[in-house]
């Protein structure tokens, strides 16, 4: 009889991370015989219980060949004042090593095969770990190859400049990368000095000499130069997979009868422009307004996830999945009236609406989105045209990849003083979008691209399919590891 062999995942906190990471999980369990998938999970002693029950739906929906290990919580007290997501993140992880040192002891003495230790970005400290025990560990890239070439260059940047990278003189150019304005450079490597930038850059150095491959969501047809070049032999990087797209199946909670969805069941086809900043982005108060006067002055359908709004920090949600009922305080910052007058035209909900389901549904013909790659990923799949609303961390460099390079998306811009994006500006964009000429034509190269998406994850023939089934390959013929 075959020995079972096992992959270990880490999961970073954060459920841009993990939801991916699950679907992983649950595609390598349920498609590759003999192989089973053990998710570890890390948290934090200050994580709000509504991020732990996010977690935890999640998890509830794996099924029987993947099991999870959640890691107990460690202490933040010590963590740096007002750090910044990549810092609380990286910390995170390297406080819960000694327990996923306990973690592969146990694996290691049962009768599974551990044969590998797969981490996302910030998860590079566990390499250390996984070579006590002799295990090769490989990265998937929860975002673009885009992002990784870029991370990947300005290791070389680092050590020429001294500058910030957004005072150069000249855009700055990643291997096969568009061309980024110093505003579009990803959030942390937009100030040098704060922490953030020295722990994207350590892991950015880890990743690229301890990786023994680095998988990515993606596929050949939607990151094609630079796919190419990452894959290039001088360029020396691990080996490079694309097995995407990768995105959620199923939601994480029962809500076939959601009220949003009997409201799109009465809509027209294609008329309604879905509005959604995912489960970490917030706006404040005066956008939140201005968004809600650019949605009823465009006079177009619309479905909007609305939030509280967050003064401080664009992601302020990251950490904190909230409830509908600590989100129905969101509704009071809305322009008085703004429901009553739009009723019939849009439906606003608290919190959170099934994405997955509203976006295959046949009324919904467009998605104003921060370009979280899940989200855009989840768009593509099922050939939804975006506005690029982008708020932090790599959004604004996916932005221009949707907009400038792929033509799926619209921008939306804000004013001369790039505070804020004004209500004509959000109105002129909608419109464009779901009743204009270049929403037309984004609507086709989407159709394009979730095609595209499809045929890559094709049996025996997608290109994304069979990098990944190359690597389970790999894994089931790695030697058993002994205990040290």
């Amino acid at each position: 009889m075959e020995t079972t062999t096992q992959v270990v995942i880490l999961a970073s906190p954060g459920m841009g991370h993990l939801i991916p990471l699950i679907e992983l999980a649950r595609r390598l369990a349920l498609n590759h015989e003999g192989l089973s998938v053990a998710i570890v999970t890390v948290s934090a002693d200050d994580q709000p219980p509504s991020s732990s029950s996010s977690s935890s739906s999640a998890m509830n929906s794996l099924p029987k060949p993947i099991t999870h290990i959640p890691l107990p919580p460690v202490a933040t007290h010590d963590f740096p004042k007002d750090s910044k997501i990549e810092t609380r993140i990286s910390l995170t992880i390297k406080l819960s090593l000694p327990h996923l040192r306990r973690v592969f002891e146990t694996l290691l003495a049962g009768s599974r095969r551990t044969a590998t230790l797969v981490v996302d970005i910030f998860g590079s400290d566990a390499y250390d770990v996984a070579a006590e025990f002799g295990i090769p560990t490989f990265m998937f890239m929860t975002s673009t190859f885009t992002l990784l070439s870029l991370c990947f260059h300005l290791l070389e940047l680092d050590s020429i400049f001294s500058c910030e990278f957004r005072d150069l003189p000249e855009p700055v150019r990643g291997p096969g990368c568009p061309s980024l304005r110093g505003e579009d450079i990803p959030d942390p490597f937009q100030d040098r000095s704060n922490e953030a930038y020295a722990w994207v850059l350590h892991h950015s150095k880890r990743h690229r000499k301890l990786a023994k491959g680095i998988m990515g969501n993606s596929f050949l047809e939607l990151e094609p130069r630079v796919i190419k070049v990452l894959q290039e032999e001088n360029f020396q990087c691990p080996p490079i997979y694309p097995v995407g797209p990768i995105v959620r199946s199923t939601s994480s909670r029962s809500d076939d009868d959601h009220l949003c969805l009997k409201w799109l069941d009465e809509q027209p086809r294609g008329s309604v422009l879905f509005v959604c900043f995912g489960s970490g982005g917030t706006l404040r108060t005066e956008q939140l307004r201005e968004l809600a006067w650019g949605l009823e002055m465009s006079e177009q359908r619309f479905l909007w996830v609305a939030r509280s709004p967050d003064e401080k920090e664009a992601g302020g949600k990251f950490f904190s999945v909230e409830g509908a009922e600590q989100e129905k305080k969101g509704e009071t910052f809305l322009p008085e009236g703004f429901k009553q007058r739009t009723q019939g035209l849009g439906l606003v909900v608290n919190s959170w609406a099934p994405q997955l389901q509203v976006l295959s549904h046949e009324s919904t013909g467009g998605f104003l989105s921060h370009c979280g790659w899940n989200s855009t990923l989840e768009s593509i799949v099922h050939g939804v045209p975006m506005i690029a609303w982008p708020l932090y961390a790599e959004q604004k460099m996916n932005a221009l990849m949707l907009v400038d390079d792929l033509k799926v998306a619209l921008r939306v811009s804000p004013d001369p003083n790039h505070v804020i994006i004004r209500r004509e500006e959000i109105a002129n964009v909608v419109r464009c979008l779901m009743q204009g000429e270049e929403g037309k034509w984004a609507r086709k190269r989407m159709g394009e691209l979730r095609d595209a998406g499809h045929e890559a994850l094709q049996k025996d023939k997608g290109s994304s399919h069979r990098d990944l089934a190359e690597l389970v390959s790999t894994w089931k013929s790695i030697p058993r590891p002994r205990l040290c």
